[in-house]
């Protein structure tokens, strides 16, 4: 009778929910203690009754009644649970303290872990402290900036209340002093650009290609009243500033130089992976396994720097300053410093709740930006190849700035920025719960990169022979021999290529290698760079037949410039693609700006390229007697090769005998130097 009482009393989520009395509890209460006396409440009780009346039961019959093993096991798991308890008094007490004193324990952390770093700091400094320099930078730099954020939270407010009257009498000359400081610029620039350049004038010829690159776009400007003149100038100020640290400074040379190398070096640690997975021999042989495993490994390392917050710190830092010089919004500067590190697709994801508010000159900007740079785990491919690592991450920087400034020189601002006031924005960190993570969505989100540069590759490296297949074909119909696609560039994109500054001889070249980059893309470009600067290297001759099978270096230098960038027709795809998946309700705006922020990419590479051509410093081969006289002839060298042509220069051949000026002249070892030269190059010398 009780069973089938309790099958009609169930309990359900009805009763539950409002609070009824679940008769079926007070069977099971009573059916166990049928002997004794006073049984406990009956049928229908509340639970209160029941429990006082399993009291008055248990005090009644003088111990609970009918004890199973079951309760005995119970009190013996009981007693363990107390026993644990008591055990554990200890480790509460230490978590509760932990608690309670957190800032301090942290303090005292933070302060053993500094004490034993600077143990380490002064025992490497007094061992070498020529090996120690790059350590002493670093930690100055790291010094430098937590000093700085503590002087800003501890004494800034205190320090702008003092300099307030300072700033506002600033302020109040400031409509005429900006003039004088312009002026002052100009003139400044104008002789040290006349001094520095008097032994070379030929590099002036970048100024002038860099000086039309710019009225170009102003003449392509969509408000030519609109410009901010402001934005423009500080861009092209800071750029320059920049490149002049980059490029002529000892400092800026050996820091840029000394970083490009880490980078090099980091980079080989890829071949621990690749060679595990693929083998020696396809790594040493394969481009595939040999470069691209590097954009996994180089992806992977991003990837934990976004986890660790230090990328989004140095984008912080380098958007505050191009903000505050430059007048830019934030959002817009944001993106264009991202670009610096990562992709034209991933830099907009800093930004991403912010696009669809974001007037079209800002969304120009940010498409100019991804358009004028590289990603970081690109840059590590074309480092690969042989392309200098100070060039490529001198020329990423240098092009945020002008970025920025020519964007807004060809799409000046009309509309109201609802971001104009705004102090920050708020950049968005990723999902990772652990560095593990990081690390494994990293190298996992570079698959589809490496992908997507090997089908490219394919693709256009596939199409590019067929185009020239058939530029052939229709050229024998008119007796036009060796028709192509590069020779075409050649010819088109000649004088651009010229006023960059490369030499008239290395025009063509150079105007080959912008016009795959332009209408391919810079892989493919990078990869023919890297076989020219190959074979200058290896010290070939510059010139095989009609061929020239290397450019100078400083044709180098100004294409490895003019590469660097997205900016090509098969990233507009990318681009649209992109940005339309963040913001699909701005499609049409997209569309509308994107082939204006294509042809600003462009011109900002090229106009990095003018710098890098008005600020090249040829470098010095030395003593080439010294040289030649101990070198081994047994393989080539550029420096070998240039010797060689100035010991040809100084031979002088009259009436059948062979003599030597300058640095030659009557040494008894020149006609032996003379001799091996001629093993290896063509000269009239060496027929006599």
């Amino acid at each position: 009778a009780a069973l089938l009482e309790m099958e009609e009393n169930q309990i359900t989520l009805d009763n539950l929910e409002k609070g009824a009395d679940n008769p079926a509890f007070s069977s099971v209460v009573s059916a166990p203690f049928p002997s004794c006396r006073g049984t406990g409440a009956a049928q229908g009780a509340p639970a209160n009754d029941v429990f006082q009346g399993e009291e008055r039961l248990y005090q009644e019959c003088d111990g609970p009644c009918g004890e199973s093993k079951e309760e005995k096991r119970g009190e013996g798991q009981g007693r363990f649970s107390s026993y644990c308890r008591k055990a554990l008094q200890p480790a509460s007490k230490a978590k509760r303290f932990c608690k309670a004193h957190v800032k301090v324990l942290r303090r005292v952390l933070l302060g053993l872990l500094g004490v034993a770093y600077l143990c380490y700091f002064i025992a490497a400094c007094w061992l070498n402290f020529q090996r120690a320099l790059a350590l002493v930078v670093m930690t100055a730099v790291v010094v430098f900036f937590i000093c700085w954020s503590l002087f800003k939270k501890h004494c800034g407010a205190k320090v702008l209340l003092l300099l307030s009257p300072i700033w506002k009498g600033f302020q109040k000359f400031w409509p005429w002093l900006k003039w004088l400081l312009v002026v002052g610029y100009l003139v400044g620039l104008i002789t040290w650009l006349a001094l520095d350049n008097s032994r070379n004038p030929e590099q002036l010829i970048s100024l002038a290609g860099f000086c039309f690159l710019v009225l170009f776009l102003f003449a392509c400007s969509k408000h030519h009243g609109a410009v901010p003149w402001r934005a423009v100038s500080w861009g092209i100020g800071l750029e320059f500033l920049f490149g002049l640290f980059v490029l002529r400074t000892t400092p800026g040379v050996q820091a840029f130089q000394w970083l490009g190398d880490q980078i090099q070096l980091f980079l080989g640690y890829t071949t621990a992976g690749s060679s595990f997975v693929f083998g020696e021999k396809l790594t040493e042989e394969v481009f595939a396994f040999q470069t691209l495993p590097i954009v996994v490994f180089f992806s992977c390392v991003m990837s934990i720097l976004y986890y660790l917050g230090v990328m989004q710190w140095l984008i912080v830092k380098i958007s505050w300053l191009l903000q505050v010089s430059m007048g830019t919004t934030p959002t817009e500067t944001l993106s264009v410093a991202g670009n610096i590190f990562v992709g034209q697709t991933e830099a907009p994801l800093l930004i991403r709740p912010y696009l669809a508010d974001m007037t079209r000159s800002e969304i120009h900007a940010v498409m100019t930006g991804g358009f004028s740079t590289i990603a970081g785990s690109v840059m590590g491919a074309y480092i690969s190849f042989g392309i200098d690592a100070a060039s490529l991450i001198a020329a990423s920087v240098m092009a945020a700035p002008c970025a920025l400034a020519m964007s807004k020189l060809i799409y000046p601002e009309v509309e109201e920025s609802k971001f104009k006031g705004k102090a920050s924005v708020r950049l968005s960190r990723g999902e990772e719960q652990n560095i593990l993570e990081a690390a494994s969505n990293g190298a996992a989100a570079s698959v589809g990169l490496v992908a997507n540069i090997a089908a490219n590759l394919i693709a256009f490296l596939a199409v590019l022979e067929f185009i020239n297949s058939a530029l052939r074909w229709f050229g024998e119909m008119v007796d036009i021999k060796g028709l192509s696609f590069q020779v075409i560039c050649s010819y088109v994109l000649m004088p651009v290529a010229f006023l960059m500054g490369a030499d008239w001889a290395d025009s063509p070249l150079v105007a080959e290698l912008l016009g795959i980059k332009i209408f391919l893309n810079e892989f493919v470009a990078y990869q023919q760079l890297a076989t020219y600067k190959k074979n200058r290297l290896s010290g070939l001759e510059e010139w095989d037949g009609s061929r020239k099978q290397w450019i100078s270096e400083r044709a180098e230098s100004i294409a490895t410039f003019a590469l660097c960038g997205f900016a090509n027709l098969s990233s507009i795809g990318i681009m649209l693609g992109g940005l339309a998946s963040m913001v699909p309700q701005r499609k049409g705006d997209l569309a509308s700006v994107v082939l204006r922020a294509l042809l600003t990419g462009i011109c900002v590479s090229m106009l990095n390229a003018c710098l890098a051509g008005l600020l090249h410093v040829p470098t010095e081969v030395g003593n080439c007697v010294t040289f030649l006289g101990t070198a081994n002839f047994s393989s080539t060298s550029y420096t070998m090769y240039v010797c060689c042509k100035q010991l040809f220069a100084s031979s002088v051949l009259e009436n059948g005998t062979l003599s030597f000026t300058g640095d030659w002249a009557g040494l008894a070892e020149s006609m032996l130097c003379l001799t091996q030269c001629c093993g290896h190059y063509n000269h009239t010398s060496c027929a006599g």
